[in-house]
C-alpha cells in the first residue's frame, strides 16, 4: 500500500438554495465546491475507503446478482468504459494505482486493495484479485476498487436502457429492479420528476458534459447498504423510512454525488455515484446549513414528503433542527 495517506472525505450540501426541487441540476465536472482537486475527480478516494470496500465485498458475497446486473451490454461498449475507468484511476490517483501494458493485455495494480488485475486486450476478461466470489468481468473488478456505484446507460436507434448496474450502496432502488429500463421509466416513482422524464436527458449525458449533480435524503443512520436484503452486519431501519425519534434523535443527510461521462461514438454514458453523509448535529450546528435545510423541508410537497419517508415527521424534524 502507498505511504500516502488518504484525504478526508469531500463535503457537499445539496440544498444550498434552501428549496427542495427535482431537476437535473447539472454542474460541469470540476466546478468548485470547496474540496480542492476532489471536485474534479470522477472517482473520489478518501479515508473511509476501507469501510466502503468492506461493504462492497460483503454485498457481493451475500448475493452477487443483487448488486450487479447487465442487459444487452456489448463487449465493445464495456471495453471502452472499462479501459477509460482504469486509465482515469491512474490519472486521478497515481499514488494508489499503476497501469501497464504487458504481453496479452493490460495490468492494473491497486495499492489500496493489494490486488493486481490482469485484463485481456479487449478488456472483456479479467483475472487476479482476492474477492469471493471471484470477479466475473472487468467492470465488476474495477467497481470493487472504488467508492462509487457504477451504471452504464446505452442508446440505440432512439431507445435507451440501463445496460449495467453495479450497486452496492442502494437506498431507493435496486439493480435487479432497474436493469434494462429506459431512463424515463427508471424515474417514474419520483414525484415532480418531469424534467428527468424528457428523452433529452440521455442525449445530454451521452453527447455533452462531463457533468456532476447531487441528490440527498434524510436517514436515521449512515449505513451504506440499504438493500432490502442487507448483508450481515449492515442491518438497520427500513431503507425508505426515516423513523425519527425526538427522544433519541439520530439524523444524517445522505448525499449522492453523481458524475455523468459520455462516450458519443459508442452511444454510451457512465454514471459514477459516490455516497457520503452529513451528521444531523453538523446540519443544525451551522447557521447557514440549518436555515437552508429547514427551508428545503418546508418547501416539500406532500407527495415529496411521502416519497422521502418524512410524512408525519416533518414537524419533529424541524423542531429538532432548530433547537
Amino acid at each position: 500500500m502507498s505511504d500516502r495517506r488518504l484525504p478526508p472525505a469531500a463535503v457537499y450540501f445539496p440544498p444550498a438554495e434552501g428549496r427542495y426541487e427535482v431537476k437535473p441540476g447539472l454542474w460541469p465536472l470540476g466546478a468548485d465546491f470547496g474540496n480542492g482537486p476532489a471536485d474534479s475527480w470522477i472517482f473520489q478516494l478518501d479515508e473511509r475507503f476501507p469501510a466502503y470496500r468492506q461493504t462492497k465485498l460483503a454485498a457481493r458475497a451475500e448475493r452477487l446478482t443483487s448488486c450487479y446486473q447487465t442487459r444487452d451490454l456489448t463487449p465493445e461498449a464495456a471495453g471502452i468504459v472499462c479501459r477509460f475507468t482504469a486509465r482515469r484511476l491512474v490519472e486521478e490517483h497515481p499514488d494508489f494505482f499503476a497501469l501497464s501494458e504487458e504481453e496479452g493485455g493490460t495490468v492494473l495494480r491497486c495499492n489500496l486493495t493489494g490486488e493486481t488485475l490482469r485484463f485481456d486486450q479487449g478488456m472483456s476478461r479479467v483475472s487476479g484479485g482476492a474477492a469471493d466470489p471471484p470477479y466475473i468481468d472487468p467492470l465488476d473488478a474495477l467497481a470493487s476498487q472504488v467508492q462509487e456505484d457504477l451504471c452504464i446507460v446505452r442508446r440505440r436507434e432512439g431507445m435507451d436502457w440501463a445496460a449495467a448496474i453495479h450497486l452496492c450502496f442502494p437506498y431507493r432502488w435496486t439493480a435487479e429492479a432497474k436493469i434494462g429500463q429506459d431512463f424515463v421509466t427508471m424515474h417514474l416513482p419520483v414525484p415532480h420528476m418531469a424534467s428527468f422524464r424528457k428523452p433529452g436527458m440521455v442525449t445530454t449525458m451521452i453527447e455533452h458534459g462531463p457533468y456532476v449533480r447531487f441528490a440527498w435524503d434524510l436517514t436515521a443512520d449512515d449505513c451504506l447498504n440499504r438493500h432490502h436484503e442487507s448483508p450481515s452486519g449492515f442491518d438497520g431501519p427500513d431503507r425508505r423510512t426515516l423513523r425519527f425519534d425526538p427522544a433519541n434523535p439520530r439524523l444524517f443527510m445522505r448525499v449522492g454525488r453523481e458524475v455523468l461521462w459520455g462516450f458519443p461514438a459508442q452511444e454510451t454514458a457512465l454514471l459514477a455515484i459516490h455516497v457520503s453523509f452529513l451528521r444531523g448535529e453538523a446540519l443544525r450546528g451551522d447557521p447557514v446549513w440549518q436555515a437552508r435545510i429547514c427551508s428545503a423541508i418546508e418547501s416539500m410537497s406532500p407527495e415529496s414528503l411521502r416519497y422521502k419517508g418524512l410524512d408525519g415527521q416533518r414537524n419533529d424534524l424541524l423542531a429538532w433542527l432548530r433547537s
